[in-house]
């Protein structure tokens, strides 16, 4: 009887010596803080992966992740430079840096961590796009805006223990409610740019043609004017031509003589070859040979 209530002592020993060792033994993981506390204070934070000891019953245990998170921030309407509303739904990508103060400014609570990153960030988003005009805001979303709004919130979360890497964009757009009289209002500008850019061709294409038309009327006024001064110096070539040819008498009336024939046979057209002729014309003169 004395060796069986032995047995059942030593197994109740043992037990109780495999309890408080599991409670003793601290396993940290790779993505996590462990931190050991005694009274509801810190007194060692477990940052390396692997088995640690804590005092049983006395000291407690509290996990904090370590590995980066993502918050997604409820969208919120924000007045660009040049009062423009549009509205922003972004997200933060940020990690516990300091493990002790995220414990005792949040509780570690990351419900409470993302209540704060939302108005932190908001503040930094508001503060930029309203020193920002809306073209240079669109223009900036290849990375420069989501960098000027990280750069702009610095170290302010710092006292939290909690460090921001970046805030991104998701969605920059204009508010539903005044989305439609910004695009119809957009839409009449650029017809406006649009109409002018036509106007203005239409000017200089009438300038080009006027210069055109100008340009072709001189040329074919100088090109007249050339032929009306060649036409005159070969027909005043023609007749001194035909001065120095019938220079002397002799020449003269054989050329009076070839016109008056000529002037005849231009008046004997039709069947009538019948010409009368008065007895003093040249014409009969030559033909009478006086």
């Amino acid at each position: 009887m004395k060796k069986r209530i032995f047995k059942g002592t030593g197994l109740i020993l043992l037990l109780l010596v495999l309890f408080v060792l599991s409670n003793a033994v601290v396993i940290t993981r790779a993505n996590e803080y462990v931190l050991i506390k005694q009274f509801g204070k810190v007194v060692r934070v477990e940052e390396n992966a692997g088995p640690s000891l804590c005092i049983p019953f006395l000291q407690t245990v509290q996990r904090v992740p370590k590995h980066k998170m993502i918050s997604d921030l409820y969208p919120s309407d924000v007045t660009t430079k040049d009062k423009k509303v549009m509205t922003v739904d972004s997200f933060v990508i940020w990690d516990i840096s300091d493990p002790v103060k995220y414990l005792s400014s949040l509780n570690a609570s990351k419900e409470k961590a993302e209540i704060r990153l939302g108005n932190v960030v908001y503040n930094s988003i508001k503060t930029v796009l309203s020193s920002t005009n809306q073209a240079d805001i669109i223009s900036g979303r290849d990375g420069e805006l989501a960098q000027s709004i990280t750069d702009n919130i610095g170290n302010s979360m710092d006292s939290y223990g909690i460090h921001i890497y970046a805030v991104e964009t998701k969605k920059l757009d204009l508010p539903d409610s005044n989305k439609e009289s910004v695009y119809q209002r957009m839409i009449s500008e650029r017809n406006n740019i649009a109409a002018q850019y036509t106007a203005d061709g239409d000017y200089q294409s009438q300038l080009i043609k006027n210069e055109t038309d100008r340009t072709v009327k001189e040329t074919i006024a100088k090109a007249q004017a050339e032929a009306e001064k060649i036409k005159a110096e070969g027909e005043a070539r023609y007749m001194q031509i035909l001065s120095d040819a019938y220079n002397d008498e002799s020449k003269a009336d054989f050329y009076n003589y070839v016109r008056s024939l000529d002037a005849m046979k231009a008046s004997m057209k039709g069947s009538n070859k019948t010409i009368i002729l008065d007895e003093d014309s040249e014409l009969a003169r030559i033909l009478s040979g006086n």
